[in-house]
């Protein structure tokens, strides 16, 4: 019997959404991604071409904008706020969905929005190989691959940034985490059948 959700964290391009569309499937666990987004957007009345534009970027400064909320500064809150108006909106959905059956979790700080509520499993996945990366942008996400390098490091540190805008600790880092896998290394499958084992225990 299942009892906690499964968030997982990860580099761009080194597999995690395809981890978890595995790990969902061994254990018949619901999956959430990009649903999320469409989630959120329904239940709090915002447009989901917004948000999506505006999912896992970071906020100019966390510290400015709760500053602005409480000295009652409303003349720029609702462009300052956004960003953390959409986060906010996301985690509350997030520990909506675990609450009523444990699941999968992709990416959006799923791991903060479920700490007080539940502890999941918290999985980092990472991929040494550049060159696993670079064919993975490629086919799925239909990448250039001029400077495509590049790109890839661009991404993670968005993530990078995001996430540490909110968390108090910090993205990628292994005490983060209860399980960093190296996709590279053990391979899609080998990955998903690690969380699983750690889940069920």
């Amino acid at each position: 019997m299942l009892n906690r959700s499964v968030t997982i964290g990860r580099q761009y391009a080194s597999g995690g959404r395809e981890i978890g569309k595995l790990l969902s499937q061994k254990l018949d666990m619901p999956y959430y991604d990009y649903e999320l987004v469409l989630l959120a957007a329904e239940k709090y009345g915002l447009n989901p071409g917004v948000l999506k534009e505006k999912d896992e970027i970071r906020t100019d400064s966390l510290l400015y904008n709760l500053a602005v909320l409480t000295s009652g500064n409303a003349r720029n809150f609702g462009k300052v706020m956004e960003p953390y108006e959409i986060f906010q909106a996301e985690c509350e959905t997030i520990r909506r969905l675990s609450e009523k059956h444990p699941a999968v979790f992709i990416g959006r700080c799923a791991d903060l929005a479920l700490m007080e509520t539940g502890k999941p499993l918290r999985v980092f996945i990472y991929a040494t190989n550049m060159e696993d990366r670079i064919k993975r942008a490629h086919e799925v996400d239909h990448i250039d691959m001029k400077n495509i390098e590049s790109y890839i490091k661009r991404k993670d540190m968005k993530r990078k940034s995001y996430y540490n805008s909110f968390a108090p600790t910090e993205w990628g880092r292994m005490e983060t985490y209860d399980l960093c896998l190296n996709s590279s290394d053990l391979g899609y499958e080998k990955c998903a059948e690690i969380i699983a084992e750690a889940l069920v225990e």
